[in-house]
C-alpha cells in the first residue's frame, strides 16, 4: 500500500490518505459483503485488505433480496455502515480474496474471486497522475481504478458516484484530475453534454472500456485532448485485464492472435468469438480457477489488419433473410455519421424475412437529422439488408448505473 496517496471524495470534497484510511477499519475474521452508497464508504474495508480478511463490495442499488440471502448463505455478512446480517452459513475468511460481482448480463450475477495481485496488472513505473474514478463500487472496472491508487506510487484517485456524473468535470477542475477513465457510453455522454467545458481539463490518460470501443469516440476524444494518450482496455472480472491498445485506433493489430509471449494473455478468434487465455484469471465461487482458454462471449472480426470486438456474440449476428449481419458493424457506421452522438442497433422479428435490423439514435448537439437522412447515408454504405429499417430518435444517450448502455 502507497500511504500517502491521496484519495479525494468529490461529492463532500474531503481529502485522505490511504494511510488514514487504513486507521478506520481492521480485517474481519468473517468473509463480509461491504454495501456501500458511495465509493468512498469501501475504501476503509479496502485498505485493511492489506492485513487479511475476505472482502466483496457491491453498491446498494444492486443488492436486492435473493442477491443479498446467496450471499450469506456462502459465508458473508453484509455489512452496510453500522448495521450487520450475519451470514446463515458460517466459515472463516481466506485472506487477502477479494470478490467481485459480474454484470448479470446473461442471467443472475456470478462471484469471481481475485486478489489485489491478480487485479493489480500494471507493471513498469507510471508518471504522477489524478485519476478519476466515475465506476459503480465493486465492479472490475472500479478495483482497476482503485489499486492504482492503493499500490502505484503518485496515482491519486478522485470518487465521483454514478449518481453525480452530470457534473463530473466540475469537481476534475477543481481536484486538478490529469486522467480519466471511462465507458464509451461515458465518454459520449460527455462530449455531448460538456463540450468545450472539456477542452479545460489538462488530461494525459484519457481510457476507454466496459464496451465495444469505436473508431468515431477515440477520433473524437483525440481531437478533444491532444496531448492525452488515448487508450482501449478489454478486460472482464474473469480474464482480467487482457487487452491494452494506446495506439488511438479501434481493434489490436490482427498480429497480437495466437502468439504466446510470457506473463501476457494469448488471444485467439474461434467462430466469430474472442477466446483469451489470461494469466490474470480469477476463480470461481467454488475456488476452481477459471483458467486455461476462456470464450468471452464477445463477437470478433478481423477487418483491414485489425481485431474489432463489436458486442455481445448472441446479440451481435443478425440473421436477415438468410444473410448475416453484425450489429456492432451497422451500430459503428452510424456513430460514425459526423451528426450522430449514439446508436445502438438490434432485430427485430419480421414477416418474410424473420429479422430486420432496427436502431436508436441519439443526434449530436445542435444536429436536426434524421431517420431519412440516416437511412439515406447508411444505404449508400452497407448492403440492402444490412441497413436499418426503424430508426427511433431519442433525446439523450441511455447510460445504466455501470456507465453501459448498448451490451
Amino acid at each position: 500500500m502507497i500511504a500517502d496517496n491521496l484519495v479525494v471524495d468529490a461529492r463532500t470534497g474531503r481529502r485522505t490518505t490511504w494511510g488514514e484510511l487504513v486507521q478506520q477499519s481492521g480485517p474481519r475474521p468473517s468473509p463480509t459483503a461491504h454495501v456501500v452508497e458511495h465509493s468512498v464508504d469501501a475504501l476503509p474495508a479496502v485498505a485493511a485488505l492489506e492485513d487479511g480478511g475476505e472482502l466483496l463490495v457491491v453498491a446498494a442499488g444492486r443488492l436486492d433480496e435473493a442477491l443479498a440471502e446467496e450471499l450469506r448463505g456462502a459465508g458473508f455478512d453484509l455489512v452496510a455502515g453500522g448495521d450487520v446480517q450475519g451470514a446463515t452459513s458460517h466459515r472463516a475468511a481466506e485472506d487477502g480474496r477479494v470478490w467481485l460481482l459480474t454484470s448479470g448480463s446473461t442471467g443472475r450475477p456470478k462471484r469471481v474471486g481475485h486478489t489485489l495481485a491478480s487485479l493489480s496488472t500494471v507493471t513498469g513505473e507510471l508518471a504522477p497522475r489524478t485519476w478519476l474514478c466515475p465506476y459503480s463500487p465493486g465492479t472490475y472496472a472500479w478495483w482497476q481504478v482503485i489499486t492504482l491508487g492503493l499500490g502505484v506510487p503518485g496515482q491519486d484517485l478522485v470518487l465521483v458516484d454514478p449518481a453525480d456524473l452530470d457534473d463530473w468535470v466540475t469537481p476534475a477542475l477543481e481536484h486538478g484530475v490529469t486522467a480519466v477513465s471511462g465507458t464509451p457510453t461515458f465518454w459520449r455522454r460527455t462530449l455531448m453534454r460538456h463540450g468545450a467545458e472539456l477542452r479545460k481539463l489538462p488530461l494525459e490518460q484519457v481510457t476507454l472500456g466496459g464496451e465495444p470501443v469505436d473508431q468515431a469516440v477515440l477520433t473524437q476524444l483525440g481531437e478533444v485532448f491532444p496531448e492525452a494518450r488515448v487508450s482501449w482496455i478489454y478486460a472482464s472480472s474473469e480474464v482480467g485485464a487482457s487487452i491494452v491498445v494506446h495506439d488511438g485506433r479501434a481493434g489490436f493489430p490482427v498480429e497480437w492472435l495466437d502468439r504466446d509471449v510470457p506473463g501476457r494473455p494469448r488471444l485467439s478468434v474461434v467462430d466469430g468469438e474472442l477466446v483469451i487465455t489470461s494469466p490474470h484469471h480469477g476463480v470461481d465461487a467454488s475456488g476452481a480457477e477459471l483458467a486455461g482458454a476462456v470464450r468471452t462471449g464477445d463477437a470478433a472480426r478481423i477487418e483491414d489488419g485489425r481485431v474489432l470486438v463489436t458486442g455481445r456474440l448472441d446479440r451481435d449476428e443478425l440473421n436477415v433473410g438468410g444473410s448475416k449481419v453484425s450489429a456492432g458493424a451497422v451500430r459503428d457506421l452510424l456513430q460514425s455519421h459526423p451528426d450522430v452522438a449514439w446508436a445502438s442497433v438490434r432485430g427485430r422479428k419480421a414477416p418474410l424475412v424473420g429479422t430486420m435490423v432496427v436502431a436508436d439514435v441519439v443526434a449530436g448537439q445542435g444536429s436536426d437529422v434524421n431517420p431519412d437522412d440516416l437511412t439515406r447515408w447508411a444505404a449508400e454504405r452497407l448492403p440492402e439488408y444490412a441497413v436499418p429499417r426503424r430508426i427511433k430518435m431519442l433525446a439523450e444517450i441511455p447510460a445504466k448505473e455501470t456507465l453501459k448502455s448498448d451490451v
